[in-house]
């Protein structure tokens, strides 16, 4: 992959860049709040400057060639905002995962801004800062023009088609391998609507949270303030956990406890949780669970089996781990979350919801289908209070985010060898051909087709899934969004494996199908 620029493009690239750090500063003399425009300017232009790949060389020259002098808000906003439209359609045509890293190099530079605040900027600052991001995201929407149609992949796009024809109402697919980056979308955005998925929508990830959580709670094993093999009871004293329960237990799938959104045993049994399907959930979707609370009903219940003598998937070892990190660090979850693993990817289309129900634009909808009283009916559950599921599956992102994130775990950046080879370190399950690590899954591809690097996840209304091979050179991320096709859960479960299976066979297996592997939604 390469990119030709010419004066007048560079000149483009530095404008757009150095532009949007003039426009903040320039907000904050405006609004008179916050840190200085000095001290703006200079913190977002050295992030600028240590900008990294195709591009970063034209960044970190000194932008003599670009001149704000005497400029007003306005004049700038006139002049910035076009420019960064055009950067991001110049690299988009050229090199789209070199457009992706522009996108993230502004946001990161936007974030180093905002720091220079005591406190939350000012709605000057937040606006400008708005402002800056949907222009990089409008021309993201339009930046990829063959890829968005599918015209030199058809069988990604007719892969996607073929999902939303089982019954989905909306896929979004982005796919990094040998040939580049490939992104498309197809379907609906909305029931009723003409109108596809955005390309660069965000989603509800369901439990691919639980892969997020684990790499920060492994950063804290590797600052030495958490211990891998060390009892969870230790740090949480107050909830008089079996003392066998271990860190990694939690993060493995093997401490038995009992999983608050109900078991299903191997007989038919159901142990249910609190509700989080039919009409109970739908009339309550905008309730307010604390982690503490979840806990607390889990603990209730007897546990699945002894700590450390079997495998079962349980969203309440990640509440735990949630409510560890929390514990260890005396900051809060999503804070701890921006800081160690968001902001140092560029990751600013990733949310930690916590209690809020709402989902940043642009997105698809998600719908609920269900029976009540022999009656089937459908309610858009784009908007719910997701504390139901909590560190289980409640954060927010997109697929350039899931692939940023993926990539840069399996190529070293978010931990040291030793602990990233014990996070991919297979435990049996019950899933054929998969083992699980701490917070991911190992797939077993089948013979000399090595092994894949997966979370997916799935409640009511939306579905994500995330793939990498082990290096972090192919991934895959993407999201399905639910319609009204009547299905009982089994059935949408069933949907869903078929879906991804198709995926995972025309992106890792050149087309061909594998075995029949499980996925296993969100619950």
């Amino acid at each position: 992959m390469s990119v030709t620029l010419t004066d007048q493009d560079k000149l483009t690239l530095r404008t757009a860049a150095y532009g949007a750090v003039s426009l903040l500063a320039a907000a904050s003399a405006a609004s008179a709040a916050g840190g200085s425009p000095h001290e703006i300017a200079t913190d977002a232009s050295r992030s600028l400057s240590s900008a990294t790949g195709l591009v970063g060389h034209v960044l970190a020259e000194k932008p003599e060639d670009v001149q704000w002098d005497g400029k007003s808000v306005a004049a700038l906003v006139d002049r910035v905002l076009p420019a960064l439209r055009a950067a991001m359609s110049l690299l988009g045509k050229q090199a789209p995962g070199e457009a992706d890293n522009f996108r993230g190099t502004i946001k990161v530079a936007i974030e180093a801004a905002n720091r220079t605040h005591t406190g939350e900027p000012s709605f000057t600052m937040a606006e400008m800062a708005r402002k800056i991001t949907a222009a990089l995201d409008a021309a993201d929407s339009g930046a990829l023009p063959k890829a968005a149609a599918g015209q030199d992949r058809p069988e990604l796009q007719t892969a996607i088609q073929e999902i939303v024809d089982s019954g989905f109402a909306g896929v979004q697919l982005r796919v990094h391998d040998a040939r580049g980056e490939w992104v498309g979308s197809a379907g609906v955005r909305e029931l009723g609507e003409t109108a596809k998925p955005p390309t660069n929508g965000h989603f509800r990830v369901a439990s691919i949270t639980k892969t997020f959580t684990a790499t920060l709670v492994l950063q804290l094993v590797a600052d030495g303030k958490i211990g891998l093999d060390s009892p969870v009871a230790d740090d949480l004293p107050e909830f008089g956990l079996d003392r066998r329960i271990t860190v990694r237990m939690l993060l493995q799938h093997t401490s038995g406890l009992f999983n608050f959104t109900g078991e299903y045993y191997p007989d038919g049994t159901v142990v249910p949780g609190i509700p989080w399907q039919g009409q109970e959930w739908v009339d309550n979707r905008f309730k307010t669970y604390r982690p503490q609370e979840l806990v607390e009903l889990a603990l209730s219940k007897p546990a699945r089996f002894e700590p450390g003598t079997d495998w079962s998937y349980s969203n309440t070892n990640y509440v735990l781990a949630r409510l560890l990190v929390e514990k260890v660090t005396g900051r809060s979850f999503p804070e701890e979350m921006q800081r160690r693993i968001l902001r140092p990817l560029g990751l600013s289309g990733t949310v930690v919801p916590e209690a809020s129900p709402e989902i940043p634009e642009p997105h698809a909808h998600g719908y609920y289908t269900y029976q009540d009283a022999a009656q089937w009916k459908t309610v858009d559950i784009t908007r719910m209070n997701p504390s139901w599921v909590s560190t289980g599956g409640d954060m927010i992102s997109t697929t350039r985010d899931l692939h940023l994130f993926i990539s840069g775990l399996m190529g070293g950046k978010l931990l040291p060898a030793p602990l990233l080879a014990e996070m991919c370190e297979p435990h049996p399950t019950p899933l054929p051909t998969m083992g699980y690590g701490l917070g991911v899954f190992v797939q077993d591809m089948g013979p000399n087709r090595g092994t894949l690097i997966t979370h997916n996840g799935g409640f009511a209304g939306w579905a994500a899934l995330m793939y990498s091979t082990p290096d972090g050179g192919k991934t895959l991320t993407a999201s399905l969004t639910t319609g009204d096709a009547a299905l009982e859960f089994a059935e949408w479960a069933a949907a869903f494996q078929k879906a991804q299976q198709r995926l995972v066979d025309e992106v890792f297996r050149g087309g061909q199908a594998g075995s029949d592997d499980e996925a296993e939604p969100a619950r």
